[in-house]
């Protein structure tokens, strides 16, 4: 059983003992205890734990963890204080900057994002050590649409920000009326310049926020 220590815990309660996620837990004990596997096993969930079912405003959807050293703890596209910027969060930054006209911090913790309402999912939330898609289909994908099948109950308007071809396969989740999706390329060097530069998907969040009565958020003050 996972504890999260707030209303995730509630909603998610069934979910653990299901057959998937029990071979998903016998699966990352294994690799766990064979491989490196990022994040580390206490951060697995940090993303719920940061963002409170209740408290959730927004939802970007990643792919997997970061598979280098260090980088990884457990929310989407976010790095530790200390942590060189990976491409795509460089992207990202650089979006909101021509976007909104803020200038970004030299860090890239994301946690002051979490804790204003913006969930940061990974579509899989564990990987090896430098093996991109390793734990693909192993149950996780299972897991994450339960996340977002939830989150389409919300009688608030959600803001899902859907950037890549991993994310968007989500889309078909999201089936509530209320809710907004807003899909692009994926910040990735790759294929950042197919529409994810441009797209001000950080003023267009705002903007729909404001419009249905809910505070903006301050995304650069991370």
């Amino acid at each position: 059983m996972v504890k999260l220590g707030n209303d995730w815990d509630e909603i998610l309660a069934d979910e653990w003992q299901k057959p998937y996620y029990r071979a998903l837990h016998q699966f990352l004990k294994s690799e766990y205890s064979s491989c490196r596997v990022y994040p580390d096993m206490y951060d697995i969930f940090n993303a719920l734990r940061y963002t409170a079912f209740e408290d959730t405003r927004v939802v970007i959807i990643g792919q997997d963890p970061y598979h280098g050293p260090g980088q990884a703890h457990g929310l989407c596209f976010s790095v530790k204080k200390g942590v060189a910027l990976p491409p795509s969060l460089v992207n990202i930054y650089q979006e909101i900057e021509e976007d909104l006209g803020v200038t970004m911090p030299p860090h890239g913790e994301l946690t002051g994002w979490a804790k204003q309402g913006v969930l940061l999912l990974n579509t899989v939330l564990t990987v090896r050590e430098g093996r991109p898609n390793s734990h693909k289909e192993k149950g996780w994908e299972n897991f994450t649409d339960r996340v977002i099948g939830e989150l389409n109950r919300k009688e608030t308007p959600v803001i899902f920000l859907l950037w890549g071809a991993n994310a968007e396969r989500k889309a078909r989740v999201i089936t509530n009326p209320i809710h907004y999706k807003l899909c692009t390329a994926h910040p990735s060097p790759l294929s950042a310049y197919r529409g994810f530069f441009g797209c001000r998907h950080f003023s267009k969040t705002n903007e729909l926020l404001k419009a249905s009565g809910q505070e903006p958020i301050r995304w650069e003050a991370i």
